[in-house]
């Protein structure tokens, strides 16, 4: 039971990575290094694939909005992040936690049907080419992209609608560099029990059902591939899978590895480390993985560099 006199916390402090003073200015290097290769990624990307016709693709119209998501979600943490590492007091007000918050768990839970509507794209275009400019119009792919952004940001305010209802009477140190699910539940004086049920049922069904989509689609893309009599046809079918296979990969393994743990001491301990794959080290790494494999991004690029 709570005690009826107890101080509301109004702000929290950031334990951060690590609480070696000395390496506090290398980390900000090396992490505004990240961060700023991010953006410059990202938006890159997504101004290559506007500014060329050749790239006005359902394709390129999802992976455009794959690295604006990417963008925005590195975003809600690194400039707090950042500032903290040159800072004395990491400290971030409850509200402004709070929004953090929300806009994490929404943004990460549309890069999950993102990657998962990318799938299902390259399933349409190899699978059933003849059906592919009905099924994938551009009306259909904003539906989908739509669907996306008011999905998940319903599960990032009901989940930040939960996190409201607990109580936080002190301490109020979390073991993170961001407001993430388990440190802040660690520190709830009320019972967590049906947030922390909510957590793993929205962070398991949402990872699971968007990984089926994934898993099926490839499946019958494989299929395909095989059927394929042509050698250079099934290059051609692989090369076009093959960067989106290894960003799944990498987004996917981390966040199975962040989310389907028990909250406790060790486990936040070993989030924070898994945390900076999938937040810093993904959003970065996915516009080199899509350009590096890709002719036709490669091809506008260059148009870039001529102009």
């Amino acid at each position: 039971m709570l005690k009826k006199n107890y101080t509301a916390v109004t702000e929290f402090i950031f334990l951060g990575l690590t609480d070696r003073a000395e390496l506090q200015p290398v980390l900000f290097v090396v992490f505004l290094l990240i961060y700023l290769i991010t953006v410059t990624g990202n938006v890159s990307m997504i101004f290559l694939i506007r500014s060329d016709s050749k790239l006005h693709t359902p394709m390129y119209f999802f992976l455009s909005h794959l690295s604006f998501v990417d963008l925005c979600y590195a975003t809600t943490v690194a400039p707090q992040m950042l500032v903290n590492f040159l800072s004395k007091r990491k400290n971030i007000s409850f509200i402004g936690c709070m929004i953090q918050f929300h806009f994490f768990i929404s943004l990460v839970i549309t890069d999950y049907y993102m990657l998962a509507v990318m799938a299902y794209d390259r399933y349409v275009a190899i699978c059933k080419p003849l059906l592919y400019t009905s099924k994938m119009s551009r009306g259909v792919c904003l539906s989908l992209v739509m669907t996306q952004y008011i999905y998940g940001f319903v599960n990032g305010l009901i989940q930040t609608i939960l996190m409201l209802r607990l109580t936080f009477c002190g301490p109020n140190e979390i073991n993170h560099f961001y407001c993430a699910d388990p440190p802040l539940m660690v520190l709830a004086c009320s019972d967590t029990y049906v947030k922390k049920t909510a957590m793993f049922v929205v962070a398991g069904s949402n990872l699971s059902c968007s990984l089926t989509i994934i898993l099926i689609s490839y499946i019958f893309i494989f299929t395909a591939i095989l059927r394929m009599r042509s050698a250079e046809g099934r290059r051609k079918a692989f090369s076009t899978c093959g960067s989106h296979l290894t960003a799944v990969t990498i987004f996917y393994g981390t966040l199975f590895c962040m989310h389907l743990r028990p909250p406790s001491e060790t486990s936040v301990e070993q989030g924070k480390i898994v945390a900076v794959f999938y937040i810093f080290v993904s959003p970065m790494l996915n516009p080199f993985i899509y350009s590096l494999r890709n002719k036709d991004v490669k091809n506008a690029i260059r148009k870039v560099i001529q102009k």
